[in-house]
């Protein structure tokens, strides 16, 4: 169950729309226990997994990148899933476009990318997958206005997203 203290959420909306969506994301993510596993998932609806998968490509895609983001196990989870027809739903076009294109990138070269590596050849694939290069700086560019797009539609569909607020 998602709950979320309203002062919280309030005092969060007034900060911005990264700061709510970090209060409801942190609800989202409190409710799975803190990391998403398949039994953890089938416990929240379409809209709250959507959320945290938001969640996990922004983390994922700011800190490291696209090649992070498939080493750490998250490939399938972003891009063999409804994700990107999600956010398009939410109102985000623009990211689900870029979902797409890495996906076809990730899709074409799953198994390689999806491969165990030592520390030293991680690093040798931001080289050999720079076709991620242009998809991650537009990402990064436009996660301000992604978020507030998302937040927008939290806010406006906030049941959707959490079961109760306290």
């Amino acid at each position: 169950m998602v709950v979320v203290n309203d002062c919280d959420l309030r005092a969060a909306a007034g900060d911005g729309a990264a700061a709510f969506l970090d209060v409801v994301i942190g609800a989202v993510r409190s409710a799975v226990g803190g990391e998403p596993t398949a039994e953890a998932m089938a416990g929240l609806n379409g809209w709250q997994n959507t959320l945290l998968a938001y969640a996990t490509l922004r983390d994922e895609v700011m800190e490291g990148g696209f090649v992070q983001l498939v080493q750490n196990g998250y490939g399938p989870y972003i891009f063999m899933n409804p994700f990107a027809k999600a956010v398009r739903m939410m109102g985000v076009p623009r990211l689900a476009a870029l979902v797409n294109k890495a996906g076809k990138l990730y899709r074409a070269n799953r198994e390689d990318l999806e491969r165990e590596r030592s520390d030293e050849e991680f690093m040798a694939m931001y080289e050999q997958y720079e076709r991620f290069d242009d998809i991650q700086d537009e990402f990064i560019e436009s996660e301000a206005d992604f978020a507030e797009a998302i937040a927008a539609y939290v806010d406006a569909n906030i049941d959707q997203f959490v079961d109760e607020i306290r």
